[in-house]
């Protein structure tokens, strides 16, 4: 099931959504100062590509005064827009019921958004 679900997700803009994040991290990493945020937008593509079967975990290390800090940044640069957007494609998709499921994975995608710093992604 979690593959047909990936394979229609892809279809109807999964991939696009994973492209914008893979290339948003390469610009990102042109700067030695992005390269961390970089890396939480890469895993943003990962989850984005392949968003069923798997979830994020906030790890016990992320309440670390660093991990605070670039979450703040990562908000105040972008990471509030990205959540929203994507808390407004789940909105609209849960209206209806053959768009539940797919609600839910762009609500999984609010989620690390929001704070990407001490998340992993992991399989179910």
């Amino acid at each position: 099931m979690n593959f047909l679900g990936n394979l229609i997700w892809l279809i109807f803009g999964g991939i696009i959504i994973a492209i914008e994040y893979f290339i948003g991290s390469i610009i990102l990493m042109l700067t030695i100062v992005g390269i961390p945020f970089g890396i939480q937008t890469l895993k943003m593509a990962s989850l984005s590509l392949w968003p069923f079967g798997r979830e994020t975990v906030v790890h016990s290390r992320a309440s670390g005064c660093l991990y605070i800090i670039m979450n703040i940044i990562w908000l105040l640069c972008g990471g509030l827009w990205i959540a929203i957007t994507h808390a407004i494609f789940g909105l609209l998709l849960c209206i209806t019921i053959i768009g539940i499921p797919f609600g839910l994975q762009h609500f999984k995608l609010t989620a690390i958004a929001l704070s990407p710093f001490g998340r992993d992604i992991v399989h179910k």
